[in-house]
């Protein structure tokens, strides 16, 4: 783990602890927790991949509806009828614009984030924060937009909606990338712990 470190006896005591006896320090090590962020990165990646090609946004309590971000599909007999494009709508196309240019921002804050944090270049860290902050804006307006306008457009009075598990996804990417960007933002703050040019500073300790 990365914030734990196990060790005899304080560094700066003369006197080793007694056999038997451990000290079991915690606190952040700054320069191997760093990498935590680019894997968050690549998790909003992955689940804004499942949010486009998925195609549960929308599903009926019924099950006799569902939709994408592109299509919306209603059961027949024994098929399913998947002819209705959402991007016939002016609405529909906003939406998957603003979810995909999020998505390209996306990517490339990924790939910066290596660059930014092996370099170090702690001004790119804070361009990273911002340009995730871009994308979160983006794509909370397009899940927004979403459910507005197909519930006043697409739904029938007689179906029960309910956003699903996809639709989900979306939003747990913007989650995931408001608080990749506040990281972002304030790493540039905490230059010489990322150096490892002090000190690890201990909030537990016990032994």
């Amino acid at each position: 783990l990365c914030c734990a470190r196990p060790c005899s006896a304080p560094p700066s005591s003369p006197v080793p602890a007694p056999p038997g006896l451990s000290m079991f320090k915690c606190g952040i090590a700054y320069p191997r927790c760093k990498w935590i962020l680019p894997l968050l990165l690549l998790c909003a990646i992955i689940f804004d991949i499942i949010a486009l090609a998925g195609n549960g946004w929308v599903e009926t309590e019924s099950g006799r509806e569902y939709a994408s971000l592109w299509r919306k599909c209603t059961s027949t007999q024994d098929s399913w009828n998947c002819q209705q494009s959402i991007m016939d709508f002016a609405w529909g196309k906003a939406t998957a614009a603003l979810l995909i240019i999020g998505f390209i921002i996306l990517i490339i804050c990924f790939l910066l984030s290596f660059v930014a944090l092996c370099v170090p270049n702690f001004g790119l860290l804070r361009i990273i924060g911002g340009l995730l902050f871009l994308a979160v804006i983006l794509q909370v307006i397009s899940l927004i937009i979403y459910p507005v306008r197909f519930t006043d457009e697409l739904a029938t009075g007689i179906e029960k909606y309910m956003y699903s598990w996809t639709y989900g996804f979306g939003w747990g990417s913007t989650i995931i990338m408001f608080g990749c960007g506040i990281f972002f933002c304030c790493l540039p703050n905490y230059e010489d712990e990322f150096m490892g040019n002090v000190k690890t500073k201990y909030f537990y300790t016990s032994g």
